[in-house]
C-alpha cells in the first residue's frame, strides 16, 4: 500500500526509511539525530510527511482495522504532555493542545475491539472532555456490539447512539443520575483492553510525550504505532 514510483531518480528503499521512522518512533530522537545507516534524515523525515499527506497511513489503519472483532468495542482516552519543543505559541489551540495545570497537554481518543487492537483513533487538546469525540468514534459501531466505557461516558446521547446502532452500551451511571441504569460490574471487567493499548503504544517515546509541533504529524505517529500492534497480530497469527 505504500506509494510507487516507477519512473525519474530511483527513490531511496521503503525498508530502510521504515526502519528509519521506527527508530525515531520508538527513541523520541528528533530526526537530526538518526543515526546514518538509516540514510539522510531529511529523507525519512519528507517521506513521513509526503506519507501523512497523503493519507497513507490512514489507509493503512484502515485496511487493517477492517478485520477487528466487534464484539466488544472499548472506548477511553489518555493525556499526553506536550514537550516545550512542540509548543506553537499563538497556534497551540489549532494544533489540539490545551493548557492545564501540569502544563500544555493533548489528548489521544480510542476505540479499540474485543482484542484490545485500534479500530478509530482521533485527537484533541488535553482539557477536552473524554466524550468529545464520541459520536465520531462510535458513528460505526455495530449491531450487537457490546460497548465499553467508563463514568466519563455516561451521557443518555451516547447510550440512545448506541440503542440506535443496535448495541449495548454497558456504562457505569454517575453518582448524581436519579434513575436506574442497567450495568454488568463483571462485563466491564474487560475494559482494561483500552488501557493496556494506551500502555503499549507509550512505549514509544514519540507518543509517550509530544515533541511535533503538528497535530497531523503526532497523530501520525500514533496511528504508526497502532500499525505496528496489527502488524504483530497478524504475524503471529500466519
Amino acid at each position: 500500500m505504500l506509494p510507487n514510483k516507477p519512473r525519474g531518480v530511483p527513490r531511496v528503499n521503503d525498508r530502510r526509511v521504515l526502519n528509519g521512522i521506527f527508530w525515531v518512533l520508538r527513541s523520541g530522537a528528533p530526526w537530526r539525530d538518526l543515526p546514518v545507516n538509516f540514510g539522510p534524515y531529511t529523507t525519512c523525515y519528507n517521506r513521513f510527511v509526503r506519507w501523512r499527506r497523503a493519507g497513507v497511513r490512514a489507509k493503512l489503519m484502515s485496511a487493517l482495522a477492517g478485520a477487528h472483532d466487534a464484539a466488544v468495542q472499548m472506548i477511553d482516552t489518555s493525556i499526553v504532555r506536550v514537550h516545550q519543543h512542540g509548543a506553537c505559541i499563538t497556534r497551540n489551540r489549532k494544533q489540539s493542545m490545551g493548557r492545564s495545570r501540569g502544563g500544555l497537554t493533548s489528548k489521544i481518543h480510542a476505540l479499540v475491539d474485543t482484542n484490545g487492537l485500534p479500530v478509530r483513533l482521533a485527537l484533541t487538546a488535553g482539557e477536552a472532555h473524554d466524550n468529545r469525540l464520541a459520536y465520531k468514534l462510535l458513528s460505526r459501531l455495530k449491531s450487537k456490539t457490546l460497548l465499553l466505557a467508563d463514568r466519563g461516558y455516561d451521557a443518555d446521547w451516547i447510550r440512545a447512539l448506541a440503542a440506535k446502532k443496535g448495541a449495548w452500551a454497558n456504562i457505569p451511571p454517575r453518582r448524581n443520575r436519579s434513575e436506574p441504569i442497567c450495568f454488568s460490574p463483571h462485563l466491564y471487567r474487560a475494559r482494561n483492553l483500552v488501557e493496556r493499548f494506551f500502555n503499549k503504544i507509550k512505549h514509544c517515546r514519540r507518543v509517550a510525550t509530544r515533541y511535533d509541533r503538528l497535530a497531523a504529524n503526532y497523530l501520525a505517529f500514533v496511528q504508526l504505532a497502532s500499525i505496528r500492534l496489527w502488524l504483530r497480530v497478524n504475524e503471529s497469527a500466519s
